[in-house]
């Protein structure tokens, strides 16, 4: 989240296991059949599908079971307002792969927490739905719901003395402590306004934010192009080690 009104509060390593037979009698009678032989005999292996990479059991449990789509950003610590972005995709077989590259991203000024709350300057972890976007530009052709407002505005600088202008351009609405299905301009904050809220993704402006995500506008602009309601699409945010779990 940036400093302003507006914003004011807010798994492909696979792994593979050789298939093993029941046991039973084998050739000279008494032996089990083994992978290997099954290999031998030219029978296939089982793959397991993979997961996203550098995500611990914990992390994965929360990444609902329709979820198709999902948005990793990891934090380079967790105290820092600096981050990776990942877009990746999930087949049925397969697993799940990255469909972009790696973007640079940042977070809020002091870095992440599992307990956000107004004003901490943190942003919060978790996995959140992603399912509106808008912005004071038009719609660049996202599939998303886009609300066009000259309300996207943020003048001012940033922590750094860095102009906000523009921020505010294309924003996708993470749906931490707000009303899914209506515009990011909406101020309900169903979980009180001391929890935060007004969390999202935004253009990026070269500096730390207040509890939001920002992308340059670029990879921006191919996140809003990608995603796809009917993938249920999902952000993945926290600090590398906390993901890890």
């Amino acid at each position: 989240m940036l400093t302003g009104a507006v914003c004011a509060g807010l798994l492909l390593a696979g792994c593979a296991a050789p298939r093993t037979a029941a046991p039973g009698p084998g050739p000279s009678g008494g032996a089990s059949r083994t992978a290997s032989a099954d290999q031998a005999h030219g029978a296939p292996r089982l793959i397991a599908p993979a997961e996203i990479p550098g995500l611990g059991p914990a992390t994965r449990s929360r990444v609902p079971a329709n979820s198709t789509q999902a948005l990793v950003v990891k934090g380079d610590g967790p105290h820092s307002h600096q981050s990776t972005a990942v877009l990746y995709e999930r087949d049925p077989a397969a697993g799940w792969k990255a469909v972009s590259q790696p973007w640079p991203a940042h977070n809020a000024l002091r870095g992440w927490t599992a307990h956000h709350r107004a004003g901490d300057l943190r942003s919060p972890i978790g996995v959140y739905a992603l399912g509106d976007a808008g912005g004071r530009l038009p719609d660049p052709g996202t599939r998303l719901p886009y609300d066009r407002s000259e309300e996207f505005n943020m003048p001012g600088t940033g922590f750094l003395g860095e102009p906000l202008e523009g921020s505010f351009d294309h924003v996708v609405a993470i749906d931490y402590n707000r009303v899914p299905g209506t515009s990011p301009l909406n101020k309900v904050r169903p979980l009180g306004a001391a929890m935060g809220g007004g969390v999202w993704i935004h253009v990026d402006h070269g500096g730390p934010t207040r509890a939001c995500v920002s992308l340059r506008r670029d990879d921006m602009r191919q996140l809003l192009l990608a995603l796809d309601p009917a993938k249920h699409p999902v952000i993945v945010m926290g600090d590398a080690g906390t993901l890890g779990r």
